[in-house]
């Protein structure tokens, strides 16, 4: 996408992404150039994401997290995050609308892409984001969230839905935006 060969940003691509961000032409345009100096062709893989997803985790287990979360971004299935796909990233996990982070979390829950979440997508991913955090913190946890199954379990029982069942993409955001305890359970927000 975009002229990331050629060392320059295309217009194109710098107009989409002003347009469906919040960083100025001016930010992109520095984001860019670091971009390029870590990834000379233009393009990072899933191991080197993994790595530098790492590094924000450095007390827990964050590689099946990142995985999946690198699978969501990667919208054209090629393997590898390109300069769009990646400030789309950390635009909507750093600071996009509610509603839009909403849509990407469905998007890191529905595993195998079929347009609804079931009961073991939403065990798998939970089972990363569980990993992630440090086991002193694991401990403080309330009895029923101390355990990806109980985390998963109790996040099933907020949709009151069979183990069977399946949850679509405007039942999940419509069920988060209305109870600030689901949201809790389908993150981790590493403790200061």
């Amino acid at each position: 996408m975009g002229n990331a060969r050629s060392g320059a940003l295309s217009k194109e691509i710098l107009e989409e992404l002003k347009a469906s961000t919040r960083y100025s032409e001016e930010e992109l345009c520095r984001w860019y150039e670091s971009f390029q100096r870590q990834c000379p062709d233009g393009r990072i893989s899933r191991t080197e994401f993994e790595k530098i997803y790492g590094t924000f985790f450095p007390n827990s287990d964050p590689q099946g997290y990142a995985r999946h979360v690198f699978r969501s971004f990667d919208t054209n299935d090629d393997g590898t995050l390109d300069f769009r796909e990646y400030i789309i990233a950390l635009h909507l996990t750093s600071s996009g609308k509610t509603h839009h982070k909403l849509e990407w979390a469905f998007s890191l829950f529905d595993v195998d892409r079929n347009g609804e979440i079931s009961k073991s997508e939403v065990l798998e991913i939970i089972t990363a984001i569980f990993k992630m955090i440090p086991p002193e913190e694991q401990k403080l946890l309330p009895e029923d969230e101390n355990s990806p199954q109980k985390r998963a379990d109790k996040l099933w029982a907020y949709f009151n839905k069979g183990d069977n069942d399946k949850i679509a993409e405007g039942e999940f955001i419509d069920g988060v935006m209305k109870n600030d305890a689901i949201m809790r359970l389908i993150q981790y927000e590493p403790k200061k």
